[in-house]
């Protein structure tokens, strides 16, 4: 069989991107009908220089205003609801040698509003955190998930325990500490992610409150692992911070790739999330990626 004839995904082009390091690869299929697979998302991983944290897919927008809507996929092939890192590219993208300040941009869990502060930072919108036990969701009913009952290592001497659980589009619990580099996430990731209490899995994040306007960050992101920096992830510490008032309603978070402006606006409750996006490259989808898939 004809490599191209393997998959309609051959020789589109795609585009290689990072926020921060958070590694980010762009697939515009708008217009052409198209979808992605868990498969042919794992796949397109594996091309050169293509192995990404998320991929954003971009298909016709859902609702009037919108310029598209993304579906994104994770290092495993899974889907993840939204992607703040991720948002933030593919507003430059559909900006870039425009007069354009903004796009609108749709995910499964949010309507995100992003908008141009500098000729590569961004500012999105990424909504209103949800804070209720099933809305995050959690599989055991807490009334306060400020702290939820939650430990890894013995009884009496936990590792980490107590976390914060907040949906930032996704769900993510933050454990309180004092360095974020004295654990091994890499090792207690995997175990946090998939603890059943987490019903739809969960993002990991360590935080260390360094004052009451900055937050060092070290995150385990749900289907993709240790990452150098994750926007969602930033959002949720500061409305967990600010919840049990470690900080105000703003801050610095500071990850291994760099740093992010969060604001939970009191005006309107939402978190608005600032910071910088790297072009690497574009290049064509090798057909030799989708060939074990489509024999």
């Amino acid at each position: 069989m004809d490599l191209l004839s393997l998959s309609p995904l051959a020789n589109r082009l795609i585009v290689k991107m990072n926020g921060l390091g958070n590694e980010i690869a762009v697939l515009d299929l708008r217009d052409s009908g198209l979808a992605v697979s868990g498969p042919e998302a794992r796949a397109i991983g594996r091309g050169e220089g293509l192995a990404f944290d998320q991929l954003m897919v971009l298909h016709e927008p859902r609702s009037i205003g919108a310029d598209a809507f993304m579906m994104i996929y994770n290092r495993d092939g899974s889907q993840a609801e939204t992607c703040g890192n991720g948002a933030r590219g593919v507003a430059f993208l559909l900006t870039r040698g425009t007069p354009r300040k903004g796009v609108v941009l749709e995910t499964a869990a949010a309507r995100l509003e992003c908008l141009r502060a500098g000729e590569t930072i961004f500012a999105v919108d990424m909504g209103r955190p949800r804070l209720a036990w099933n809305e995050i969701p959690l599989r055991d009913p807490f009334h306060d998930t400020r702290t939820i009952e939650l430990q890894i290592g013995p009884i009496d001497a936990p590792i980490l325990h107590t976390p914060s659980a907040v949906n930032m589009g996704n769900p993510h619990a933050i454990f309180w500490v004092d360095d974020v580099e004295a654990y091994d996430l890499a090792r207690i990731g995997p175990l946090l992610e998939n603890h059943p209490i987490f019903p739809e899995r969960a993002n990991i994040s360590l935080a260390h409150v360094t004052s009451r306007a900055h937050i060092a960050l070290k995150v385990w992101e749900r289907g993709t692992g240790l990452t150098r920096a994750c926007g969602s992830a930033a959002c949720a510490a500061l409305v967990a911070a600010a919840r049990k008032g470690l900080t105000g309603h703003s801050a610095i978070v500071s990850l291994p790739g760099g740093d992010l402006d969060i604001a939970w606006r009191e005006t309107d409750g939402h978190v608005a999330m600032t910071g910088p996006v790297e072009f690497e490259f574009e290049t064509l989808l090798d057909p030799g990626l989708f060939k074990d898939i489509a024999a």
